[in-house]
């Protein structure tokens, strides 16, 4: 991408939400999401601290006010947890917020205990790499509401879209919520994602999960991760699309209460 300049994150921007008590799990949400994407695991609270926070120019975080890449997210997560004083925790991320859990916990495996990556890819094809540049500048000319059609026969199985339940209607209100630039530079911070070097030094256990509908390139990129990092397990999630923990909440605390300690 031309002109690409992306530059340290201000960790003074991010605010950690932690609820429950436990063992820490570090959440990071979705492109165009919020810290409260994860409010269906609250189950969790039981037995982990649930730690959630806004990426930079999504609702709840200020914009940074210039490019970043998932390197920068990677530091910026770093200040954060030390800052609040967490030094080794359990780390899940899904899509955007999947591909920066990888690359943290290949950057900084001492501090990772066991990792969930969903629906995410170290590096995407190369038509997905040429489109977030395109969505990027959608967003900025006529903000993330005139993407939302598209964004949620992604995110979700027809059936869902049908019923219109609570999680889909939390997901397009986050979506219209969320800042034009804020989501345009997290676009292109994805355009420029290769992380694939990161998740060969990943020595955490981990589970990786993803939407039984998802498209082949996310198959593909989960067959990769699982072959990349030893001892990793894939599951598919029934009946689910891109959003597949949101879509799927009981299936996904099934696996994680029987994944994390």
């Amino acid at each position: 991408m031309e002109n690409w300049n992306p530059k340290p994150l201000d960790p003074g921007l991010i605010e950690l939400h932690r609820r429950g008590s436990g063992k820490p799990l570090v959440l990071i949400h979705c492109l165009g999401q919020s810290w409260r994407f994860w409010d269906v695991l609250d189950p969790l609270m039981e037995r982990n601290e649930l730690i959630a926070y806004s990426l930079p120019g999504h609702p709840g975080t200020p914009l940074p006010g210039h490019q970043y890449g998932v390197p920068e997210l990677t530091e910026q997560l770093r200040q954060v947890a030390l800052r609040d004083g967490l030094t080794r925790f359990h780390l899940m991320g899904i899509s955007l917020g999947g591909s920066v859990a990888q690359h943290f916990a290949g950057t900084y495996p001492d501090m990772v205990d066991r990792l969930v990556l969903a629906d995410c890819s170290p590096r995407y094809d190369d038509e997905s790499r040429a489109n977030w540049p395109v969505r990027a500048a959608a967003a900025r000319k006529d903000g993330v509401k005139s993407l939302i059609p598209f964004l949620m026969q992604v995110f979700f199985t027809a059936d869902s879209l049908t019923e219109n339940g609570p999680d889909v209607r939390h997901v397009r209100e986050t979506f219209e919520a969320c800042d034009g630039e804020g989501y345009a530079l997290a676009c292109e911070a994805l355009a420029m994602l290769d992380a694939r070097e990161q998740t060969r030094k990943v020595t955490a256990s981990t589970l990786i999960m993803l939407g039984s509908n998802e498209r082949q390139s996310f198959k593909d990129a989960a067959k990769w991760m699982n072959e990349t990092i030893a001892g990793s397990r894939v599951v598919e999630v029934p009946a689910a699309g891109y959003a597949s923990v949101r879509e799927r909440p009981a299936f996904a605390l099934q696996q994680l209460r029987a994944f994390l300690d």
